[in-house]
């Protein structure tokens, strides 16, 4: 019998939601530690992403738990680090400061 050698086979979708939740984690990190405000480019920049990315930011975990379930619940699945990301950033904007 064939064995399975790779214990993480994820698609290709995994792997682009997964960056995507760090992408979006690290956008609503770097907003919160850093005054993007100081230079009026990167003000500018984060006012033009933050509608968007606030709508990755709870749209993917929903996309996850939907994929997840579609691959019938995977524990090796990139889809369950992604939700852990996006849950633990909105988590993480509900009770910072």
């Amino acid at each position: 019998m064939k064995e399975n050698l790779n214990p993480f086979k994820n698609s290709r979708t995994g792997k682009i939601v997964f960056i995507l939740s760090i992408i979006v984690s690290g956008y609503w990190w770097l907003g919160q530690v850093i005054n993007v405000y100081s230079f009026a480019f990167v003000g500018a920049i984060y006012e033009i992403l933050w509608l968007p990315v606030l709508l990755m930011l709870f749209l993917l975990p929903i996309i996850s738990l939907i994929l997840l379930i579609k691959e019938k619940v995977n524990v090796r699945s990139l889809y369950i680090y992604s939700m852990l990301i996006s849950v633990t950033t909105i988590l993480f904007m509900v009770f910072s400061k």
